[in-house]
């Protein structure tokens, strides 16, 4: 099953497409408010407001499948996210993502990109994966691993797709197609100027014969 397959209810209560974010690099974290671990909230929202604009989103699931730490409903996350971490990233409702009722997305996550001694459960609240432009997991980070030590990574992913982009546009800009047509185009201005020349030649050597037959026949 492909990412962008895949359903989503948002912390509002809206189904959403994943395939709303086709084309964006993503680091999608199950996050929970009442643990250790929640600060990162902070470190997620930098990152988002840092790498935004060149087509990167944090994704945020909540969860309440480890030590209950998540046990507010969509409302009260909200506000806590907002008040407490000022988070603008988009938000989605509380899921489950170990288990048979885990959710379809973060089956396809651990499935992608197995953690500590290849088993693919999620261990622990912030798990986070990183995802390509093309929908693919590239990268899987342990609950420890901080925002800012990942921050290495989001880059290097936006610049090899922003390299790829500039030497596509590059490549496209005059394809081989409308240079062999410029060229052909040149090529045939000259011969019609040439074809015009010999044209007028000819008129005028048939001008020049034309008035020493008068003057022989006078």
């Amino acid at each position: 099953m492909s990412l962008y397959a895949i359903n989503a209810t948002t912390i509002d209560g809206r189904t959403q497409s994943l395939a709303e974010y086709r084309g964006q690099a993503l680091l999608i974290v199950n996050v929970a408010s009442r643990c250790g671990y929640t600060p990162q909230y902070a470190g997620l929202e930098a990152l988002y407001r840092e790498f935004k604009e060149r087509g990167f989103t944090v994704l945020g699931f909540p969860c309440n499948q480890f030590g209950a730490q998540e046990p507010g409903n969509a409302g009260d996350i909200a506000a806590f996210c907002s008040t407490t971490y000022d988070v603008t990233f988009p938000l989605f409702a509380r899921i489950e993502v170990n288990g048979p009722t885990a959710h379809p997305l973060f089956r396809l996550l651990k499935s992608s990109r197995k953690g500590l001694l290849g088993t693919e459960s999620i261990k622990w609240n912030f798990t986070k994966f990183l995802v390509d432009r093309e929908g693919q997991v590239i990268r899987r980070y342990a609950p420890s691993d901080t925002p800012e030590s990942i921050r290495g990574d989001v880059a290097r992913l936006l610049d090899a797709a922003q390299a790829l982009a500039c030497g596509l546009h590059s490549r496209l800009r005059l394809p081989d197609g409308i240079q062999i047509l410029k060229a052909l185009e040149q090529r045939l201005g000259k011969l019609d100027r040439i074809t015009t020349r010999v044209s007028d030649a000819a008129a005028d050597a048939g001008r020049a014969e034309s008035g020493r037959v008068c003057r022989v026949g006078g």
